[in-house]
């Protein structure tokens, strides 16, 4: 068996999740906005418990087409706020609809979603070297200085752990531990 980081222990799902997508460098503007609203999601709950609802997620929203959410209605909001498979906190439903604006504002300004969020890591995956899950920071000045910048641009639920979350997840940082298999195969990625 594959030696993983510890935090995606035996569950088939999270190690699918660890395996494929965790820290894969990504540069797709509408899967970068589906890991936004899924990292705001996450807020106060496990990883595991959104991870497990994200195809519900998809459905209810969309596919995470910010052009489609940014238009949501009063109705379609209580519609979202019925829906079992999906976390039904009216703060985050709404988030989704104001991040889709602050997103799509971005996209025309400078061209991509892509290009503005990478330039908080230069373009670059950052590449760290922690042996243990316990030397993993929860957020870092990269992730502070998104956050702000985020804020400052109308979105919501982007706190700086939020904000690092979404940076390990999308790639921008490879917070693999050093005895993960995956480690060395995302270390020389762009």
């Amino acid at each position: 068996s594959k030696n993983r980081c510890k935090w995606a222990g035996e569950d088939p799902l999270y190690c699918k999740y660890h395996d494929d997508e965790w820290g894969v460098p990504l540069h797709d503007d509408q899967m970068l906005f589906e890991f936004l609203i899924l990292e705001g999601a996450q807020a106060g709950l496990s990883w595991i418990t959104v991870l497990r609802k994200r195809e519900n997620y998809r459905k209810a929203f969309d596919n995470f087409d910010p052009n489609i959410i940014v238009n949501y209605s009063e109705e379609k909001i209580a519609e979202l706020l019925q829906n079992e498979g999906i976390i039904r906190n009216k703060l985050k439903v709404r988030a989704a609809i104001k991040n889709a604006k602050a997103f799509l504002m971005i996209q025309k300004e400078y061209g991509s979603f892509d290009k503005y969020i990478w330039s908080f890591t230069n373009g670059k995956t950052m590449v760290n070297q922690w042996k243990t899950l316990s030397e993993i920071p929860v957020s870092t000045a990269e992730s502070e200085a998104m956050s702000k910048a985020l804020k400052k641009r109308g979105f919501t639920f982007v706190g700086p752990t939020i904000c690092y979350a979404f940076m390990q997840a999308t790639g921008m940082v490879n917070d693999h531990t050093t005895d993960c298999f995956k480690y060395k195969k995302q270390k020389n990625c762009p």
